[in-house]
């Protein structure tokens, strides 16, 4: 399926051809301010990247490899990076009809209730995401078991729906990117001991009262958690270098005890409690 006989790449990184860009999204458990620890981490010299969880993809943008695929079984969001990919000008024509107030966002947000949003064009949909993730509660993507997105309205002071010069840079770092809707362990069979892997899968709770799983309608359950973890030592038997970001939960700290495990701080802005957001343990998994 893909060409093995490309070089290796010192950093993976494109330079100087490197943009200059931000996620276009807001995710929950983005990596944006983890930037730092992860890439310090990051392998010297990888071939190809693969990020199969990949959300705003902060890292993915960060990094900007020579050869990269990324993979989620959201639609939505998979759609969005095709769209941003191959038609970002109609894409920013689009969110210009959008503005922030209350009703305009249930009108906008229960669309995919109705059988005419079936017929709705890709970029259509991609403005949709990217409006109702500026304007909703924490920009948290959550969607009920029929799949339809169910986050409240955001209090913002003044939301930035569209910026133009960030979505065109963004396309520009996806262009060497392949994109797929896929479950994270469909690439196993193509990846090979010169590449690098990057997981950050919903987090496994702190609490019993903390869990998420409603990013898709699917959710990600402790059998899911550990049949990541089993991919994760299968790779490490192909000498296939992964990262994973997970929670400090005790669960993951045994699940993962045979690999390198480092500690590192995050601020969470998730919990609707505001007294209860601030830092929090976080750990990086590696097997190199």
């Amino acid at each position: 399926m893909h060409d093995n006989t490309a070089e290796s790449v010192e950093n993976a990184l494109r330079s100087p051809e490197k943009v200059v860009c931000r996620p276009f999204l807001k995710w929950v458990g983005g990596k944006s301010q983890l930037l730092p620890e992860l890439g310090k981490r990051a392998p010297k010299k990888f071939r190809r990247y693969y990020e199969p969880f990949v959300g705003a993809g902060a890292f993915l943008f960060n990094l900007q490899p020579k050869q990269a695929f990324i993979l989620d079984v959201n639609n939505d969001l998979i759609n969005a990076y095709n769209v941003v990919k191959t038609d970002v000008e109609s894409l920013i024509e689009d969110l210009r009809q959008h503005f922030y107030e209350k009703d305009y966002f249930y009108k906008i947000r229960d669309v995919d209730r109705l059988d005419d949003y079936k017929k709705w064009s890709p970029i259509a949909r991609a403005s949709r995401l990217i409006f109702l993730n500026k304007t909703c509660f924490n920009g948290l993507y959550r969607v009920n078991s029929k799949g339809q997105f169910n986050t409240p309205f955001g209090r913002y002071t003044n939301p930035t729906i569209l910026d133009g010069d960030n979505l065109r840079a963004c396309s520009k770092a996806l262009q060497n990117v392949s994109i797929q809707i896929a479950d994270f362990r469909d690439f196993e069979s193509n990846a090979t001991n010169e590449d690098f892997v990057y997981f950050d899968p919903p987090y496994v709770p702190l609490s019993t009262t903390a869990y998420f799983t409603s990013y898709s309608e699917r959710g990600f359950d402790s059998k899911m958690q550990i049949e990541l973890f089993e991919l994760c030592k299968r790779l490490d038997k192909k000498n296939i270098k992964f990262m994973l970001s997970n929670s400090s939960a005790t669960y993951v700290l045994e699940l993962y005890k045979d690999f390198k495990i480092e500690i590192v701080a995050a601020n969470r802005a998730i919990n609707s409690n505001g007294t209860r957001r601030g830092p929090v343990n976080e750990v990086i998994v590696t097997n190199y």
